[in-house]
């Protein structure tokens, strides 16, 4: 098979290409701007273009598949050609349910919670011996790559976002895989560039509800009274419905367990309300393949979660770094809250960067009221060179500040400023002997700074 992808340099395209280079085929690919940690892995296979840009020349009749990225343009001449030679085009999702059309489906969706459980259920799996393809938004320890291909797998484990699915296609992602088993985690609305309105945007989760197979499962968070909504006011009667909930749990000295029916207890690396919705609609799925509850159990003791998600930089008795990848208002709420029940006992420093589209939406802005409350030190940092890229008009301090509605709250623009800041904070926790946590949370990068740099 020969495949050639139209941006290949994406996070999710260049992965996708590794997947079928591994598989065997013939890949080739374009893309105007290819950066690290792509690049180099493009590199490594074989696979980097030799020379950035759109070259239609590349596109030849005896392609079997051309892939289309989300970052090209319904102009772009390799998709022209691609057209006019009457070559089968694929989005990137499309091209996933391709792989995985025989294989029994399980599709984790929702707005928050997608990469973590579904990097659980694939712990799992693997503990358990399982083989799964799948694809994950996030890198994963113990996995090498974010897509897995493979003839041999009966599984296939995919993240479902619900972002448009290309240039040419406007369906959100999660519509194409038509799951053998759907998940539902959470309904937040997103995206606003997308879906304008919340009742739009929710309107995208009841119609992922009518495309799971005939025969297949709805797991759904019946914790969250909009996903309880859509739930509860589908029809189908083809499929079966298991609702979850939060599961049973205690902290004690820094560890949160799991509690058993039986009493007994599970000591977990994770923690927080929020991972404990996710642990359970990852066992939910797990139960559709067999696996039993003892051995998901044993299996998710040793998951310490998604990068990113939580992801542990650096923790002593004296202090501990958290990066998040939590934007939206119920992620932030969620992390806080998780952070603060853990070290109830250390300051928590809970910065925030506005970094989405929606984020940085004025409009939307007034969601985040109070959500970060359970801070001690709530902090929120935004780059005004983000807006210019977004062709978003500029946003003030002031602004922001009354959006979050928290008096205590320091808004910076500055990185540089914002770095003096925490590093001033950590060291006065350093000196008076005061244990911290320090909670780092964006989808971004806070423009580079080495966030191991602010513990003192």
């Amino acid at each position: 098979m020969k495949v050639h992808f139209i941006a290949i340099g994406g996070s999710a395209m260049h992965n996708l290409a590794l997947a079928l280079h591994h598989k065997g085929y013939t890949v080739t690919g374009s893309d105007d701007e290819i950066f690290d940690p792509a690049r180099s892995r493009l590199e490594k296979a074989g696979l980097l273009p030799d020379s950035e840009g759109w070259h239609a020349e590349r596109i030849t009749p005896d392609l079997d598949a051309v892939v289309l990225g989300m970052h090209a343009r319904i102009d772009n001449p390799e998709l022209l050609r691609a057209q006019e030679l009457g070559l089968k085009i694929y989005s990137y999702p499309e091209y996933l349910y391709e792989q995985s059309k025989d294989k029994l489906r399980i599709v984790v969706g929702g707005s928050h919670g997608k990469t973590t459980t579904t990097a659980m259920i694939l712990h799992v799996m693997r503990h358990c011996g399982m083989e799964a393809d799948y694809m994950v938004g996030a890198q994963l320890q113990g996995f090498d790559v974010m897509v897995k291909l493979s003839e041999t797998a009966k599984v296939m484990v995919l993240e479902g976002d619900e972002y448009l699915t290309s240039p040419i296609d406007r369906r959100p992602k999660f519509h194409l895989y038509r799951p053998h088993v759907g998940i539902i985690t959470g309904i937040e609305w997103d995206h606003v560039n997308v879906f304008p309105t919340f009742e739009i945007y929710k309107e995208q989760f009841a119609k992922y509800i009518d495309l799971i197979e005939a025969g297949g499962t709805l797991i759904y968070c019946d914790d969250d009274p909009e996903v309880h909504d859509v739930a509860i006011s589908n029809r189908r009667n083809d499929i079966a419905k298991l609702p979850y909930d939060v599961p049973e749990y205690k902290v004690e000295n820094g560890v949160t367990y799991l509690i058993r029916h039986d009493g007994t207890t599970v000591p977990l690396e994770i923690f927080g309300r929020h991972n404990m919705l996710n642990l359970t609609a990852a066992r939910y799925a797990c139960r559709e393949v067999g696996i039993s509850d003892e051995a998901f159990d044993e299996a998710i003791q040793s998951f310490e979660g998604a990068g990113k998600r939580l992801e542990c930089l650096w923790k002593t008795d004296r202090g501990a770094l958290y990066k998040d990848f939590a934007h939206a208002p119920s992620k932030l709420r969620a992390t806080v809250n998780a952070a603060k029940e853990q070290y109830p006992d250390r300051k928590l420093i809970a910065c925030m960067e506005l970094h989405t589209f929606s984020s940085l939406t004025a409009d939307f802005l007034t969601h985040y009221a109070g959500c970060m409350a359970q801070a001690d030190i709530p902090i929120v940092y935004f780059n005004p060179h983000a807006l210019q890229l977004k062709k978003l008009p500029p946003l003030d301090k002031e602004q922001v500040a009354r959006a979050f509605d928290d008096p205590r709250l320091t808004v910076f623009d500055d990185s540089k400023a914002l770095m003096h800041h925490i590093k001033s904070i950590t060291a006065t926790c350093t000196q008076s002997n005061t244990p911290y946590c320090l909670l780092m949370m964006s989808s971004g990068n806070f423009d580079g700074i080495d966030l191991t740099q602010l513990t003192a």
